[in-house]
């Protein structure tokens, strides 16, 4: 039988609004020793995912200010998220097709977790090089 996204996804995903601050989404990477922080409009609705990749590339690279430079503006512009009962496998080639490393997990129209490829390659391939980086812990 087919794996489950939820059965690989990470849960209890890490969100904030639009207009909060490169500095605040990084801060909240950083303490929750994550990735991404998904973004999320006033009524619950995920609006977007911002990557510590997006901060540095979209943001601090192009001289935006982190304290004054709201994530919306650096944001991953082409959302896509699965369902939470969605064949890992079909996770995996949305994310090649894509060419993104995470994927929020919807159910029932709510967020439920972020599926990454470093949760796809440290249950589909535990010996290889990325699920090793992945399953390491953090390095302050």
């Amino acid at each position: 039988m087919a794996q489950k996204v939820r059965e690989i996804m990470s849960s209890h995903p890490m969100s904030l609004p639009a207009d909060a601050t490169l500095a605040e989404a990084a801060r909240t990477m950083r303490d929750n020793d994550i990735g991404d922080v998904l973004i999320m409009d006033q009524d619950g609705r995920l609006r977007g995912i911002v990557t510590d990749r997006d901060i540095i590339v979209r943001g601090i690279a192009n001289d935006r200010q982190p304290d004054s430079t709201p994530i919306g503006e650096v944001c991953s512009p082409d959302l896509v998220a699965v369902d939470a009962d969605d064949d890992a496998d079909q996770a995996v080639q949305m994310m090649r097709q894509r060419a993104v490393r995470r994927i929020p997990v919807m159910e029932d129209g709510q967020v439920i977790g972020v599926v990454s490829l470093g949760d796809m390659a440290i249950e589909k391939d535990p010996d290889s090089a990325l699920a090793q980086i992945s399953a390491a812990p953090e390095n302050l």
